[in-house]
């Protein structure tokens, strides 16, 4: 039998037994032009495949706008031409450290709970982007005779309904109806689930009938002890083998011991089983789209943990694509389990030659950002959230008016997400958070008050995941109301049009103030760079109009990554939105 199938006992190809040893690599979070290069790289550890999620969210940012969905079959040929087969995990919610789980912040913020269960409304949302997306997956599976891939078929050999739905909801209803959407719209390779290996976990997420694997860091034997009693026969695969971990801002670089994690990917070999590195290269949250995690145990209702833009996730491919001493450990221990040896690694990605610094000597405050690329002022009873003004990532100016003569009372805000510097009739009043959500010097009357919020993230994890961004709950002065809240948002897209940024009118240098700061730098020979930022606070950089993400003093990650692509011989230009205090100079090292 042709095409790829589940067998009893393993995974077949063409009829033969094969083993999986796949490693995720999500296209949407490298360059395009280096997507060859880290492809290699995966075939040079010793793997015969590649796992990707895709982002809702990141290719419909409003309903039925979408934005490059060919990426996707662009990635999967890239895949196909590597040597490599290809596992495709469309959602529609992903987890994955991204954004709200991949789903559109417009989706979350109309259906709430009702996201990811059988609800009409939402299905109906999932239902018309599958409509769209999946094309891109029917057209290169390992079934089909003809394609973009030529006879043969393409690399897809496996698509996952959800994904680790255990760890969040029951609704069994929903699964089958993901499934058959699937069915429906062409999928022909196998389909799976993939949870952690705990009852409530398996028994909620996954379908009868449809492969179930797991997902873990360790104890490969236990685990699949646990998924074999709910799943007596089929293959045995390690979706997700949690090699190395991701970072919050604010605390500590996570690393895994390299031998340690051999150790454990040689645990899963041992039982028989496939397996999905998770991350092989984990790449970089370019323009913002990081997300975020809850503490408080499994309730997750704690304090917000917003991600680094960093996913190096001290995967074996570093973030810069370079082989790390676990690419080399885990290239050993993949070596006996291969069909064949694995190919030397490519050559490393040019560097950039030499370090440089500069000045950004055009500065813009804020308040002229927001005349020109924000959306228009808009007047409320209570503040508006980021969804009722269409807000994915970026940040929210709400004005409000103390009345007087009133004595000094304190102000605060309730339901703050995420962070917000106020102003009190001009002058800077302090930075808010959900943990610190009053201003620290009372208010008199009659006052403005200016709040400008930013998202740092919407949760992407457990029960908070699609919970709303900005002012959620009201400003209050005193123990009173305040009302008539004026909202003006700024969207991080609408830097996607450079010369709407460059029209913005400058206002000399900007001495630390928070605003746009504008300048160029000027590179030799063109390679992959760290863009340093000593003295700045928060904010957003842009190389060339390419969004480099959040960079934010309060590390651990202290540089951001500058694919060698984006850069050019000559001048580079490079924008910087500081959002509380800025610096002087910006270097590329």
């Amino acid at each position: 039998m042709n095409g790829f199938r589940v067998g009893e006992d393993d995974f077949e190809v063409d009829g033969r037994p094969v083993r999986l040893l796949s490693g995720a690599l999500h296209y949407f979070r490298v360059h395009e032009a280096q997507w060859g290069h880290r492809l290699a790289m995966l075939r040079a550890m010793g793997l015969n495949c590649v796992e990707t999620y895709v982002p809702w969210n990141l290719h419909e940012p409003r309903p039925g706008t979408y934005r490059d969905v060919e990426a996707l079959g662009r990635f999967l040929d890239a895949a196909h031409e590597a040597g490599l087969w290809a596992i495709v995990r469309p959602g529609p919610y992903i987890c994955a450290e991204w954004e709200n789980g991949g789903l559109p912040h417009w989706l979350t913020g109309a259906v709430g709970a009702r996201a990811r269960t059988r609800d009409e409304e939402y299905l109906g949302h999932v239902s018309r982007w599958f409509r769209r997306l999946l094309p891109q997956v029917v057209a290169r599976q390992r079934s089909v005779t003809s394609g973009p891939c030529g006879p043969g078929g393409g690399p897809v050999i496996m698509v996952q309904v959800e994904n680790e739905y255990g760890s969040y909801g029951s609704d069994r209803v929903y699964l089958r109806r993901l499934a058959d959407l699937l069915l429906a719209e062409g999928v022909e390779v196998p389909l799976f689930t993939s949870d952690g290996p705990e009852d409530h976990m398996l028994t909620g997420g996954s379908v009868p009938g449809i492969l179930a694997t797991a997902n873990f860091g360790s104890g490969a034997r236990a685990g699949f002890g646990t998924l074999r009693r709910h799943r007596p026969k089929g293959p045995l695969m390690c979706m997700e083998f949690w090699c190395g971990w991701f970072d919050h801002w604010g605390t500590d670089h996570v690393v895994r011991d390299a031998e340690d994690a051999a150790a454990a990917l040689r645990e899963i070999l041992e039982c028989g089983a496939s397996v999905n590195l998770y991350m092989a290269h984990g790449g970089t949250n370019f323009a913002g789209w990081a997300g975020a995690n809850r503490g408080g145990g499994s309730l997750h209702d704690g304090e917000l943990q917003p991600d680094v833009t960093s996913y190096d996730y001290d995967a074996p491919v570093d973030e810069f694509g370079r082989a790390t001493p676990k690419f080399w450990a885990f290239r050993k221990v993949l070596a006996p389990y291969a069909s064949a040896p694995p190919p030397e690694p490519p050559p490393p990605p040019p560097a950039l030659e030499t370090p440089v610094s500069a000045a950004l000597p055009d500065w813009c405050p804020l308040d002229a950002v927001l005349e020109a690329l924000g959306g228009p002022e808009s007047e409320h009873a209570v503040p508006p959230t980021f969804e009722d003004l269409d807000v994915d990532r970026g940040l929210v100016r709400y004005a409000v008016t103390v009345p007087g003569p009133r004595e000094p009372y304190p102000l605060r805000v309730r339901g703050l997400r995420d962070r917000a510097v106020v102003y009190v009739d001009g002058k800077r009043a302090g930075v808010l958070t959900e943990g610190t959500p009053t201003v620290p010097d009372p208010v008199a009357g009659h006052a403005r008050v200016e709040l400008w919020v930013e998202s740092l993230g919407r949760v992407n994890y457990g029960p908070r995941t699609g919970e709303r961004k900005g002012i959620t709950g009201g400003i209050l002065h005193e123990r009173q109301y305040l009302h008539g809240v004026r909202a003006r948002a700024l969207r991080l897209d609408a830097f996607d049009v450079p010369s709407a940024v460059r029209a913005v009118p400058a206002a000399g240098p900007g001495e630390g103030r928070p605003g746009l700061y504008r300048g160029t730098v000027e590179v030799g020979s063109p390679g992959d760079a760290a863009l340093e930022l000593p003295g700045w606070t928060r904010g957003f950089v842009w190389v060339n109009g390419f969004n480099l993400g959040r960079y934010w003093s309060a590390g651990p990650q202290t540089t951001l990554y500058v694919p060698g692509p984006v850069l050019r011989a000559g001048a580079n230009e490079v924008w910087v939105l500081e959002l509380e205090e800025g610096g002087e100079r910006i270097g590329l090292a």
